[in-house]
């Protein structure tokens, strides 16, 4: 790590206090970034922050300290109920939530609050009773959040402070309207601190800041390039099929030490790991379809060296805070300018150095002009190298479990597959098929009931009858019916004739 990156200014000589200063000191803060130098006096002074900083630049310490800060200077009121939480983080994506529940938990180790961390995927029971003991400070995404909140497990009737991390990525993966459900269910932003962080600040970032956020002084750490200037890049121009020899000649040259390899789609990403396999790579696919709990420990082993190089989309490509990562290759080159942005940030965070390497194939190059434009400066061409490309050995595809085979424990504890075998118990209406015959046998077949024949005077009787029961009953004319009587003063007339 270098020094160039930080700025004069001490965080003992900032407005913290003491277990603040004890949560840098262990996290090894010393001196601050420029966000952080900017930001955090006017944040220490209860004013509302919109930061616009590029990645790895210490945007989640900026605003862990002056939320901290904050709680501890106002006092929760009395009657504030154990599921009425003092602080909530808001981030777009679960790794993001994760590593700043890591931060929180360093910074604030020295202070009473008690964190929770809510994010989808996994463990919905273990922080539904999370929520019911009670906390102080959430950190999540906005989708699981909401999901607790309309059960009533908690309410924001006594939030004080909000932070909206990564605002523009909300937008892009759709989660807007879940940030404005939440923010219309605060506390007024007179009455809470509310800082916004992220790495570009849009029209529709600041439409949202405005609306939501009172007064914010907008805080811009401006660099000559938008991406850091400590990454070193450059192109290829292969073709569709030189794309795979290619990668693996580049990652034969820089060794492979701890490398990301950057898809457009999960598909690609299976297809790229599958031919890393055949050729001898360990390595892991990070996609949207992954398993949270595998998507952790893929990141473990990957953050700890056991696998040097991922493979991964753009769910991998903000928030993840994986230090010491080299290189940063392209396969795909990204559709959306800031999405390159994004992905040149893995590398070369907290001052260090780092590549960044594009493949611009023939099915992506119409991307390259607009990220160009959008960078401001151009991508140094570097050329290919023909004859040292080798020709690779075949992919290994991972084998899939079938859904009809035992799990491992099962398979530990002796348990049998669910499909039943020939010589057992079969249902009789299924037999035939694993028999092989068209007709089921004749001693699994049900004996039918014959219908006896009826004369044709029985089949008559039997019409009649039903026939008579379904006409109306007419009342038949009674002749014992007296005659109706004859009113008075008036003579019956003589029939005629």
């Amino acid at each position: 790590m270098t020094e160039k990156h930080l700025s004069n200014q001490s965080f003992t000589d900032l407005d913290l206090p003491s277990p603040l200063l004890h949560g840098a000191s262990d996290a090894g803060f010393e001196y601050c970034t420029p966000i952080q130098a900017e930001a955090l006096p006017i944040a220490l002074a209860g004013q509302d922050v919109a930061g616009q900083a590029k990645t790895g630049t210490g945007k989640t310490a900026a605003f862990l300290l002056a939320l901290f800060a904050y709680l501890l200077r106002h006092p929760a009121p009395a009657d504030r109920r154990t599921q009425q939480p003092l602080g909530l983080v808001l981030s777009p994506t679960r790794e993001l939530a994760i590593q700043i529940h890591k931060d929180a938990q360093v910074l604030g180790r020295h202070t009473p609050y008690k964190l929770a961390l809510i994010y989808g995927g996994t463990g919905y029971e273990t922080q539904r009773k999370t929520l019911e003991q009670g906390v102080d400070i959430l950190i999540g995404t906005p989708g699981r959040l909401i999901d607790y909140f309309k059960q009533k497990l908690f309410d924001l009737s006594a939030l004080q402070v909000v932070v909206l991390d990564e605002a523009d990525r909300m937008f892009d993966l759709g989660f807007i309207r879940d940030i404005r459900y939440l923010f219309r269910r605060m506390p007024p932003p007179e009455q809470r601190l509310n800082m916004l962080f992220s790495a570009t600040l849009s029209l529709r970032v600041n439409e949202l800041a405005y609306e939501h956020m009172n007064n914010p002084q907008v805080i811009k750490i401006e660099s000559e390039h938008l991406t850091v200037d400590q990454v070193t890049e450059k192109i290829y121009f292969p073709s569709n099929e030189e794309k795979i020899p290619l990668l693996l000649n580049v990652l034969q040259q820089v060794g492979a030490v701890r490398t990301l390899v950057f898809v457009n789609t999960k598909h690609g990403a299976e297809n790229v790991e599958a031919w890393l396999r055949g050729n001898d790579y360990v390595t892991g696919v990070l996609s949207g379809n992954v398993p949270q709990r595998k998507r952790e420990r893929l990141l473990q082993d990957f953050k700890s060296g056991d696998v040097p190089v991922l493979v991964a989309t753009d769910v991998a490509a903000r928030g993840l805070h994986i230090p010491a990562v080299s290189h940063v290759i392209n396969y795909d080159l990204p559709q959306d300018p800031e999405d390159y942005v994004h992905r040149v940030g893995r590398t070369a965070r907290a001052g260090a150095s780092g590549d960044a390497i594009s493949f611009v194939c023939e099915t992506y190059a119409f991307s390259l002009e607009d990220i160009e434009q959008y960078i401001g400066h151009k991508i140094p061409v570097d050329k290919i190298d023909h004859e040292a490309l080798v020709e690779p050995k075949p992919p290994v595809r991972p084998k899939r479990r079938s859904r009809h085979s035992p799990t491992k424990k099962q398979a530990e504890q002796g348990k049998r597959t669910r499909r039943p075998k020939a010589g057992g118990h079969r249902h009789m209406k299924t037999a035939h098929k694993d028999a092989g015959s068209t007709k089921p046998a004749k001693d699994e077949q049900r004996p039918k009931r014959k219908k006896q024949p009826r004369t044709t005077e029985e089949a008559r009787k039997q019409a009649n009858v039903k026939t008579a029961a379904r006409k109306p009953i007419k009342a038949k004319p009674n002749d014992n019916k007296k005659p109706a009587k004859i009113r008075r003063g008036v003579k019956e007339k003589p029939a005629i004739g």
